[in-house]
């Protein structure tokens, strides 16, 4: 490209096109851009090496694959001298599968790494078609990551991504060869979904419903984001019997749900909400914040001084908390701050001062009779799945108020960060059951379709002919993957906004409306009316 960077993968690409400036919307610079596209053509030189010698792929392959991929999420990564590290672990695991190919000078695709700019300025279809491959299993590395740490590992879904990072190499094929590997990122994305709900639900327990207040107490405190349960579950163990309190933000609320998390008892509430607004919530605050996965934006300098990042996540000159775990810097941290004197009232986006969360499959499903009988019986006209990701973009108000108009006989099922818009309304109950159930975080779509597919057994239906709405924002990655995933159940009708992805052509996207039906979203009212006619 002639540009200093392109990046396009993200809802809030510049112009609903790309980013292709000295930065990208989401602070990532230029030479960052460059570095990590770098760091996709090393792994699919990685993948490439792996073809024939299956046999030499070794668990440090596959964790390294994991590692790569996850670290080019969309605001995980902004330190050069973290992705360059990486990159040369890359090159050392690919000179240990194919060391003679490093004394050869024959360009075969064994020696060499992927320029990604033939990707980049390839045929808009073809573009389009790797882009959903690639950043499908992004999202889908992400997850699979997660549940490696709990020990939970699938040799199909590591497999498969040398699979989807080799067709990505090749530039002689076409929507023929290319179309079924996108479905297939939707197959094994909820293969891997499935396998880190295992992971989660037999190492803390099945999430039950839990109020969580937005108070924060007086007192040293520490707010921990991201998605991962195992480090909150350390950082709990560390800074037991200290006078320390935790509070999650983001995508880590619901893990107040979880019986092994929930018994400790200095796991106190929520600070803040979604991702977007962390900048202005984190402005003052009196403790220490703990990055554990994506969600990380620039922090600004009223805060710096207070960010500590771990795993993949890194930013230049913030404190990375390492394999060994030790979060001793982030507990002498929050005594040294000492948080605020007195308790602190925060509120939710709509000013609630208490959430629910902790509706997961499990809990929903253990419900399941008197939900069906209250649609038999006309009490519950419909159900709704309002979620996905939070962005800054304006047009996310669509949701707040789309949740708002549907109607008082309906429930709205919502998961990820996307429900800060809403989440805090009080809307009621039917039937003994709150009518807004936060099924949890972005990879707990697979509760939501555990529960899709309950009903319409329960009904002797198709999930398309369940009273059963999908209603979904997106910003990064893994909603690429969830999106493929509903796809791949053939569930179709999904509402898709507040814009539709820059990377998706106007052929694949006639394609998805020709054979799913996907629509973006228009205005809470219009989309409501079309519902009511389906």
């Amino acid at each position: 490209m002639n540009n200093q960077m392109f990046c396009f993968q993200c809802e809030q690409t510049a112009g609903c096109k790309a980013c292709t400036g000295a930065a990208g919307v989401c602070g990532k610079k230029a030479d960052t851009a460059e570095l990590q596209d770098k760091l996709t053509g090393a792994l699919i030189g990685l993948a490439r090496a792996t073809e024939g010698n299956e046999d030499l792929v070794a668990e440090t392959t596959d964790q390294i694959v994991l590692e790569g991929l996850f670290t080019t999420v969309t605001n995980v990564n902004f330190n050069n001298e973290t992705i360059r590290a990486l990159i040369q672990k890359i090159e050392a695991e690919k000179q240990r599968i194919v060391p003679e190919c490093y004394s050869c000078g024959l360009v075969c695709g064994r020696n060499d790494n992927y320029d990604m700019n033939q990707l980049w300025n390839a045929d808009e279809d073809i573009r389009s078609l790797k882009s959903l491959i690639l950043f499908g299993i992004r999202g889908v590395a992400a997850y699979a990551y997660h549940a490696a740490v709990l020990g939970y590992k699938d040799p199909i879904v590591n497999k498969f991504f040398y699979k989807a990072l080799f067709a990505i190499s090749m530039d002689d094929w076409g929507m023929e060869e290319l179309l079924p590997i996108v479905m297939e990122v939707g197959e094994i994305n909820l293969r891997c979904m499935a396998l880190l709900d295992k992971a989660n639900t037999e190492t803390y327990g099945n999430p039950a419903p839990t109020e969580v207040s937005l108070t924060v107490e007086k007192g040293p405190f520490i707010v921990i984001s991201g998605h991962d349960l195992y480090d909150l579950k350390l950082l709990l163990e560390q800074t037991k019997g200290k006078g320390i309190n935790i509070y999650t933000h983001g995508e880590m609320l619901p893990a107040h749900a979880y019986p092994e998390l929930k018994k400790y008892p200095h796991l106190k509430g929520n600070f803040g909400t979604a991702w977007q607004n962390q900048q202005k919530e984190f402005a003052d605050i009196k403790a220490p914040i703990l990055f554990t996965t994506n969600c990380l934006m620039p922090p600004k300098a009223s805060y710096a001084d207070r960010v500590f990042t771990t795993e993949v996540v890194s930013y230049p000159e913030m404190i990375h908390i390492g394999e060994d775990k030790d979060f001793t810097p982030v507990i002498e941290k929050a005594l040294e701050l000492g948080g605020y004197s007195i308790d602190v009232r925060f509120t939710g986006m709509n000013g609630g001062e208490k959430v629910m969360t902790g509706f997961g499959h499990n809990a929903v499903l253990s419900v399941a009779d008197t939900v069906i009988e209250a649609v038999k019986a006309g009490d519950i006209s419909h159900f709704f799945l309002v979620g996905g990701c939070d962005g800054a973009k304006p047009g996310r108000n669509y949701y707040t108020e789309f949740v708002k108009q549907t109607p008082s006989d309906s429930i709205v099922l919502t998961l990820a960060c996307g429900k800060y818009r809403f989440n805090d309304l009080n809307l009621g109950t039917i039937g003994g059951l709150p009518r807004i159930m936060d099924m949890g975080q972005c990879n707990d779509a697979y509760s939501a379709i555990k529960v899709a597919v309950a009903l319409s057994e329960a009904f002797e239906c198709d999930v398309n002919d369940l009273p059963l709405s999908m209603v979904l924002s997106w910003y990064e990655q893994k909603a690429v993957c969830i999106l493929l995933t509903l796809l791949h159940l053939g569930i179709k009708n999904i509402f898709l906004g507040p814009s539709l992805p820059a990377f998706v052509s106007p052929n694949v996207l006639s394609f998805l409306v020709e054979h799913y039906h996907i629509a973006p979203i228009t205005t809470p009212e219009e989309d409501l009316k079309k519902i009511a006619l389906t």
